[in-house]
């Protein structure tokens, strides 16, 4: 579980990243699941899209659904689009007891 103050820093280092992921009209299918858990393992912050014709009624929906299929901390959703964290197991590079 991360903090507030964790969650706010992580936030300001995603507010410039770039979308990699997108979730589509088939929702969060093994392969979306695997493409994240893959940019999870490498970058440990990601940035995910979710398309409008997802079937989600929300982003926060799809946040929720991806994060509990890799095992992921949601930071922050905004419109259709979300922020998840998952911090590496070895050499991690965001370390949330530097936050």
């Amino acid at each position: 579980m991360i903090t507030s103050k964790q969650r706010a820093r992580l936030r300001s280092m995603a507010n410039n990243m770039e979308v990699i992921l997108y979730v589509g009209k088939e929702g969060v299918t093994q392969h979306v699941i695997l493409q994240a858990a893959d940019a999870l393992k490498a970058r440990e912050l990601i940035k995910v899209t979710v398309q409008k014709n997802a079937p989600f009624d929300s982003a926060r929906e799809a946040c929720d659904a991806l994060c509990e299929r890799v095992h992921a901390e949601p930071v922050q959703t905004i419109g259709s689009r979300f922020c998840i964290y998952r911090q590496a197991r070895e050499n991690s590079r965001i370390r949330l007891e530097d936050l």
